[in-house]
């Protein structure tokens, strides 16, 4: 019996993954992530209805993304799940302007999918990678690619054009847009909360170690933080977020900073752990009483509040506004911070809302509704492969 819907997201330092069953709906069958790869990882399986929790350490020193696989792939084959598995989905970050829609990986895609590592090498390679390691394990499973960038698709031209010239445009060179899976499960979430108008004119923080912002109307992507690459728009974990062109300029010409120093610095050492010189884990600076810390937190909330009026203005005003992500989800002080930013927009939210962990966290008076919703880019990958056979 194969009818088991398999999706794999690999990350820089881990891989999770989610098993799914259905035709016409899904039922989560299994769901877990390989964790901290490059320090000390470990197998995590979350409880569901279908299985126990489950906990393993994988050694003490830092592991590849093939023995994270290995690990994964021998969990559900002891469980008798790999056998069953039909379809693969994978989260891949970049689709470029050809693939906005899950599309069947043979060859051919994936050569075009290997160009495009230059513009998201944190990700683009490990999911390739993953990519080719599922198609060997499991040859007669339909491998299907399912990408971030592809959500943001249908935006005006106006939202994705720079202010180069237009040639340069038609060759590529335009926003893109990220973090399209979460951004499409809000949606989904928020249209079974709202109905057709999928909560309005909103605004999705997606904050994790990387970070974004998506104005939607109606659940469709109008503009976005992240553009042409993954480091454009708020500071994240290690990367910058929006910086004048001119610094690069200035570094690669002045100070003579080699290129691939540059890509280390901008995608490494920058963002949180850069300002802060301590960490780039939010968790970690909440809990420092260093100035240094402050600063990094400050400039963090301070970003997001202003990108927050930024889409505000492109969308006309704000309905809703929903955290998801890692931060999002449970960093209650980043959210207050930002909703007091915002305040100016009509967004109040009640304290004890917010701290005891509910999914509406505004408060009585507030003109804007404020959520917040777990990311699930796993169950966004297996929703497009339901529909698959039928594009």
């Amino acid at each position: 019996m194969t009818d088991v819907i398999l999706v794999l997201n690999g990350g820089s330092s881990s891989l999770k993954f989610a098993a799914f069953q259905g035709r016409d709906e899904l039922h989560l069958l299994v769901r877990g992530s390989v964790s901290s790869i490059g320090e000390r990882p470990q197998l995590h399986v979350a409880p569901t209805a279908k299985t126990p929790p489950f906990d393993r350490r994988l050694g003490e020193q830092a592991i590849s993304v093939g023995k994270a696989f290995e690990a994964v792939a021998s969990y559900l084959a002891d469980r008798g799940l790999l056998r069953r598995v039909s379809r693969v989905g994978h989260r891949i970050v970049h689709g470029g302007r050809e693939f906005a829609r899950a599309t069947l990986l043979d060859q051919g895609v994936l050569i075009a999918l290997r160009k495009l590592e230059p513009l998201a090498p944190i990700h683009q390679a490990i999911n390739l990678e993953i990519v080719d390691l599922a198609g060997r394990l499991l040859p007669d499973a339909m491998q299907i690619g399912c990408f971030d960038t592809a959500f943001h698709a249908a935006q005006p031209e106006i939202a994705r054009l720079y202010g180069l010239p237009y040639e340069m445009s038609e060759q590529g060179i335009v926003s893109y847009g990220f973090h399209g899976l979460s951004y499409s499960h809000i949606a989904s979430e928020l249209h079974c909360r709202y109905g057709a108008a999928v909560g309005g004119r909103t605004i999705v923080a997606h904050l994790g170690s990387g970070a974004s912002l998506c104005a939607m109307k109606a659940g469709a992507s109008h503009a976005t933080t992240m553009g042409f690459s993954t480091l454009d728009g708020l500071v994240m974990s290690t990367r910058c977020g929006s910086i004048d062109p001119g610094v690069l300029l200035h570094l690669l010409q002045d100070r003579e900073l080699p290129p691939d120093e540059l890509t280390d610095l901008l995608y490494e050492k920058s963002g949180l752990l850069g300002v802060s010189g301590i960490s780039g884990n939010m968790q970690t600076l909440l809990a420092s009483q260093d100035p240094a810390a402050m600063r990094a937190v400050d400039l963090f909330v301070y970003r997001v509040g202003r990108e927050i009026g930024s889409l505000a203005a492109a969308l006309g005003g704000l309905d809703t506004l929903v955290f998801t992500a890692g931060i999002g989800e449970h960093a209650p002080l980043i959210r207050q911070r930002i909703c007091d930013a915002a305040a100016w927009l009509g967004v109040a939210m009640d304290d004890g809302l917010n701290r005891s962990g509910e999914d509406l966290v505004s408060a009585p008076n507030s003109r804007v509704d404020v959520l917040v919703i777990p990311a699930d880019e796993e169950r966004a990958v297996a929703a497009e492969l339901l529909s698959f056979e039928t594009i």
